[in-house]
């Protein structure tokens, strides 16, 4: 590794870091301002679904542009965008008290419109900064860059909510993506594709991207299998507020304590995924995060207590991280990288729909189902489903991945 890309790495993963640390303090303000606003998780719920609207319609766009762009650039633009946005939305809640949820609310789906760019700016980076075994170390610091943010975001939200309002935490966040921008500013842009922005020649771009992930059968299988995790973690996400404070009736502090254990939990990994991957093929590494995601989402439906819940939702939090770096390592190489965003746009798309549909599930369950018994439902499902689909998309990948090296080859032999 040179001086220069050893610099750019540094930069690439402080900037993914600051932006999800600025992420994870928005995370912890918002819910607790709507519900102590409304007291209502119906409320939390139709927020968490309105957030994630936006970024579904986002996604595919947001992949032709990273593939445009090169990724660096545009990663610093919407960034620094998500700061404004929380800039204005401090300013109307300062303004405005008794209209703070519909505020929130309304910058969630800025927040989540811009947040499909950033996604894909990181994707089609990544490639650009490793190869070949390189990669799922790369994807290894991503994925534990942003479980770490789970520690700083929090940790510095309880720190500022000690001395100021948690309206004011907006401002906070805001520096920090401002800060997060100014990091990717001396990336390389890496490769773009060239375009004219036509309506004819977008729609004929995404038409390709959707073709090329139709046309995967281990992309399709993954794309399935993110779906159905999303949807159960996501409704845990979506109540998390509401369980903590509510159900089991902790202090604030705690909300903010569960986040700042899986990002400690995250600063290990960093450490301890790179090791693991000497001696763990990475697919071994996927089949056990799933396996303690479904275990530790069985224990939460069950949780009596903040004594079971809160080590069972850490521990849930490990094993996305694990299956994720599965996730990210297999999918980019059976792609080419010209085409990176196009595919990944609509893949996305596919994973991120089970989101708002956790919002809604959370709000249309009222007082007729809790939101644990919602989750225990759900984990049993993806237990069993999980069980089924997981060796079909490894071996799927296996198939897909032996097929393109081979391609490779013979190419370079001609």
């Amino acid at each position: 590794m040179t001086k220069g890309s050893a610099l750019h790495q540094r930069l690439f993963a402080c900037g993914v870091l600051l932006g999800i640390v600025a992420e994870q303090m928005v995370l912890f303000a918002v819910p607790l301002l709507i519900f102590q606003d409304t007291e209502e998780v119906s409320a939390l719920g139709f927020a968490y679904a309105i957030e994630w609207l936006p970024a579904l319609l986002a996604y595919p766009f947001a992949g032709l542009l990273a593939d445009r762009d090169g990724g660096s650039r545009l990663f610093s633009v919407v960034t620094a965008g998500r700061g404004v946005v929380l800039t204005g939305a401090l300013i109307g809640c300062l303004a405005a008290p008794s209209l703070l949820t519909p505020i929130l609310m309304t910058s969630g789906a800025l927040l989540s419109l811009l947040m499909a760019p950033v996604r894909m700016s990181v994707e089609k980076v990544v490639p650009q900064l490793a190869k070949g075994t390189e990669l799922a170390k790369i994807q290894g610091l991503v994925q534990s860059m942003e479980v770490s943010a789970m520690a700083v975001g929090p940790a510095l939200a309880m720190l500022g909510v000690a001395f100021i309002d948690k309206v004011w935490l907006l401002g906070g966040a805001a520096a920090i993506f401002f800060a997060g921008a100014a990091c990717w500013l001396p990336l390389p842009r890496g490769l773009r594709s060239p375009g004219s922005g036509g309506a004819r020649e977008i729609l004929a771009e995404l038409r390709l991207g959707w073709s090329l992930l139709a046309g995967s059968r281990p992309l399709v299988l993954l794309a399935s299998l993110n779906f159905s995790i999303n949807l159960v973690f996501a409704t845990v996400l979506a109540a998390n507020a509401a369980l903590v404070t509510g159900v089991f009736h902790a202090p604030e502090s705690s909300f903010a304590l569960l986040n700042i254990c899986i990002g400690v939990l995250g600063i290990v990994n960093l450490l301890v995924i790179p090791l693991v991957l000497r001696r763990v093929d990475v697919r071994m590494l996927g089949v056990f995060g799933l396996a303690l995601l479904c275990a530790c989402l069985l224990l939460i439906g069950f949780a009596d207590s903040m004594l079971l819940y809160a080590p069972a939702f850490v521990a849930a939090m490990v094993g996305v991280t694990y299956f994720n770096v599965f996730n990210r390592t297999q999918r980019i190489k059976v792609l080419p990288e010209e085409h990176l965003g196009k595919v990944m746009g609509p893949f996305y798309l596919l994973n991120m729909m089970a989101l708002p549909i956790a919002g809604l599930l959370v709000a249309g369950s009222g007082n007729d189902v809790s939101p644990q018994r919602l989750v225990l439902v759900l984990a049993i499902a993806l237990t069993g489903f999980g069980a089924i689909m997981l060796p079909l998309t490894v071996r799927a990948f296996g198939l897909a991945i032996a097929a393109r090296e081979e391609t490779l080859v013979g190419a370079t032999a001609e």
